[in-house]
């Protein structure tokens, strides 16, 4: 099997709450329709996570609107599963990756179609000019997934390495993240890395995801997005 994920514009006429009931109804039942295999993930930034978009990283007008994810026999076969998307996207992001999960959600986890409590950041990477791809993939699953896992309060952590693009107009992205806060580390930075109101925690845990993060990415052209999660049922 082959793992596909899709970053979506959503067309602009419709609102936030349409795009996402379209996405999760009559697009992902045509998606099954066409076929899936495993886990039919959706992503999408609908009004739970509003409120946060101060922490949204982008340099896209409009923004990302949501991500979906699944997995074929065969990726080529996608023609189908690609003409559901364009009936609410203005512009897709296509990709063909290789999924690993250091961090599996046991703690949020919600009732198929239900949303996951807490909130999902969409992180789009690219390899910068300062470092090579074997150094950099290296880097991102050694040394920043032990800073990851040690100094932030994700319950969900998805590295998605992009194999290569599968629609014309992608973005150079190289690798494809999601990590799963608690809703509390949307407003509490403490929260987020993992320090629960110690201070001094706070800044050496946040000191040190600075200092790996640096090491592998050019932070300015990192595209994050706070999004809402949903898991489908495939059949």
């Amino acid at each position: 099997m082959e793992k596909l994920v899709y970053v979506l514009w959503k067309k602009s006429e419709l609102d936030a709450a349409e795009f996402s009931a379209a996405l999760r109804g009559r697009v992902a039942d045509r998606l099954r329709a066409a076929g899936i295999r495993h886990e039919l993930r959706v992503l999408v930034a609908d009004d739970a996570v509003e409120p946060f978009e101060h922490i949204r990283m982008t340099r896209f007008d409009p923004p990302v609107a949501g991500m979906v994810s699944f997995w074929l026999d065969v990726a080529d076969d996608r023609a189908e599963h690609e003409a559901a998307l364009d009936e609410i996207c203005d512009r897709k992001a296509g990709y063909l990756v290789v999924e690993s999960v250091p961090i599996v959600n046991t703690t949020h986890a919600a009732p198929l179609g239900e949303r996951t409590d807490g909130v999902t950041q969409l992180a789009c990477i690219e390899v910068p000019d300062f470092i090579d791809y074997d150094d950099w993939l290296a880097h991102w699953h050694g040394h920043h997934r032990r800073v990851a896992e040690e100094t932030q309060s994700t319950y969900l952590y998805v590295r998605n390495v992009v194999v290569r693009a599968l629609t014309d107009d992608a973005p150079g992205w190289a690798g494809i993240v999601e990590e799963g806060f608690p809703t509390a580390a949307m407003t509490d930075p403490t929260v987020w890395y993992a320090a629960d109101g110690d201070q001094e925690k706070f800044q050496v845990n946040m000191a040190r995801m600075l200092d790996s993060v640096e090491k592998f990415l050019d932070i300015s052209r990192v595209e994050t997005n706070p999004l809402s999660e949903y898991l489908l049922p495939v059949d």
